[in-house]
């Protein structure tokens, strides 16, 4: 048992000597290419069994041919280990050098494509990691693209908008100041009404900015849909009256939810006036109100003969204007933006789709709780 223990302690202190030589190499070398690294390691692991092996054999006293004998082993078994660590080691800085190269790809702008050719479990969790990433970019380049067009048509738009009142009040307070005027309360009336427009043009600017800087403050009250309705069909009637169209909110659930009312008035309001304004003399604007599961699902349809397929993921766009002409009662194209930024403050969302003879717009909030 004595002498057991003795060759253990011989072989351990052989072994342990080549470890610690080994670590320090590693260390040395940590910056180093990973075939270096398996490289040492393979060569710590023979030395360490070379050393432990001939101070067993120093201690046993073993003849010269023996020693001879047990140091070829050895040796040849560092040979072949050395042998498989740097080949091993090769093909793992190869797989890592091409993926490297597929990684800057995409960094540049493009698409990830993972290498071809296996790979370690490690080195393919890394690609399958860039490949989600790279899609995620695409998709966030993509809408930044969007983005930017949409801010464009936006900008261009309300240039255009703003350059015909602006040029009309030039010209009537002109003609007022040069005396010019044989009915001076016309062009009165004719510039407040122009006024009141920019000043709408503005609100809603204004009302987007706040939306898109995430400062639109909210004050939920408990209300029924109902209420919400009502006070936004008695807004939109005047105008409704006016183009002939007739407003229709006999489906109309008495469902309690709690939003801004304010707020929620308002997305009602846009999204009425834009569909009477679309919708022909003689047509028809439902309003409907209904609840869902966990949800209440507000309604507005019209008759303006449906939206093109294409378009309809562009609706809720910042200066979306479909293919009408870029004039009143157009818009700058801020309604439909305004409705979903609100909605989506309220966690609710928006959605339009085509229906027999125009299309509907759907909001779909939280019902109340109790």
């Amino acid at each position: 048992m004595n002498d057991v223990l003795l060759i253990a302690l011989y072989a351990f202190l052989g072994a342990a000597a080549a470890g610690l030589l080994g670590a320090a190499v590693l260390r040395a070398l940590r910056h180093r290419s990973v075939a270096v690294s398996l490289t040492v390691v393979a060569a710590v692991t023979v030395t360490a069994m070379l050393a432990g092996t001939l101070a067993v054999a120093w201690a046993m006293f073993l003849s010269p041919h023996d020693l001879t004998v047990v140091t070829t082993v050895v040796a040849m078994a560092a040979v072949v280990s050395l042998a498989t660590a740097l080949l091993l080691g090769r093909w793992v800085v190869a797989r890592s050098n091409a993926l490297t190269l597929a990684a800057r790809s995409f960094g540049d702008g493009g698409d990830f494509a993972a290498p071809e050719g296996e790979a370690t479990a490690e080195l393919a969790a890394l690609s399958r990691e860039l490949a989600a990433t790279s899609a995620k970019l695409a998709a966030s380049r993509d809408r930044e693209r969007a983005l930017e067009s949409s801010r464009r048509e936006l900008v261009a738009w309300i240039s255009h908008d703003l350059r015909t009142p602006l040029a009309g009040l030039r010209a009537m307070s002109e003609a007022l100041e040069d005396g010019l005027v044989q009915d001076p309360e016309r062009y009165f009336r004719q510039i407040r009404t122009e006024v009141d427009r920019l000043n709408s043009m503005v609100g809603d600017l204004f009302e987007l900015s706040r939306i898109h800087a995430g400062a639109l403050a909210l004050a939920p009250v408990r209300t029924s849909v109902y209420d919400l309705v009502g006070d936004a069909l008695a807004g939109a009637d005047p105008l409704a009256r006016e183009l002939g169209v007739r407003l229709v909110g006999d489906r109309v659930e008495a469902v309690p939810v709690e939003v801004d009312g304010k707020e929620m008035t308002r997305v009602l309001g846009n999204l009425l006036i834009n569909a009477i304004r679309r919708t022909p003399a003689d047509g028809t604007v439902a309003v409907a109100a209904e609840r869902t599961a966990d949800s209440v699902v507000l309604s507005v349809t019209d008759g303006c003969g449906g939206i093109p397929e294409e378009d309809l993921p562009r609706v809720f766009d910042t200066g979306w204007r479909g293919s009408e002409a870029r004039t009143p009662p157009a818009g700058a194209g801020l309604g439909l933006a305004i409705v979903r930024g609100i909605v989506e403050a309220h966690d609710g969302s928006a959605a339009v789709r085509n229906v027999p003879g125009g299309c509907r717009f759907e909001v779909t909030l939280p019902a109340a709780r109790g």
